[in-house]
């Protein structure tokens, strides 16, 4: 479960923002120097491309979500969490606001 409360990181200013502002992340560090996100996404269904793997754990409400190694939908409801394999792309729907946080795996 992610914390309430992240303390001792450094965060991007600008904001990742896609699908015309319907999803939107901030870039946050931890002291190793870590990347990770802390999003919103908004009502709709979305494609994503992924570099490297990921892994996000949903902080608030629930989405349906299509992964590159399965044939169907399934619904994650915070604070579910599932993992995304590298150099692919999954998809996402929601029919509310999820927010979420992603980290990712450099192997």
């Amino acid at each position: 479960m992610v914390d309430k409360v992240l303390k001792g990181l450094d965060v991007e200013s600008k904001a990742n923002v896609y699908f015309d502002g319907k999803v939107t992340s901030r870039s946050f560090y931890r002291e190793d120097g870590v990347r990770f996100t802390i999003g919103v996404v908004t009502p709709g269904t979305y494609t994503f491309p992924v570099g490297p793997k990921e892994e996000v754990q949903l902080i608030a409400g629930t989405a349906e979500i299509l992964l590159p190694t399965e044939k169907e939908w399934r619904t994650v409801s915070a604070p579910d969490a599932y993992t995304i394999i590298a150099n692919s792309e999954f998809q996402i729907r929601c029919y509310e606001t999820v927010e979420y946080l992603c980290d990712y795996i450099v192997e």
